[in-house]
């Protein structure tokens, strides 16, 4: 059985990375941005590392982590 999930920020799908969410059109983990971004490094750094990476996409996925903060209750 074969699930793909597909935003135009995030792709998740069997065949890439074995299902780890993506940036869509890439193979460039979701959780990589986090992980920069916890390190200490800009967006930029980020973006110039990942290049195939929209500079929209990487925003879109960090204000929906924001979102979701918010929502949460911790």
């Amino acid at each position: 059985m074969s699930t793909e999930v597909e935003t135009q920020t995030i792709s998740r799908s069997p065949n890439i990375l074995s299902g780890t969410p993506v940036f869509a059109g890439t193979r460039v983990p979701a959780q990589t941005i986090i992980d920069y971004v916890a390190g200490g490094h800009s967006l930029d750094e980020f973006l110039d590392d990942f290049p195939t990476v929209r500079r929209e996409q990487a925003l879109e996925l960090l204000q929906q982590i924001e979102e979701r903060l918010g929502e949460a209750r911790l």
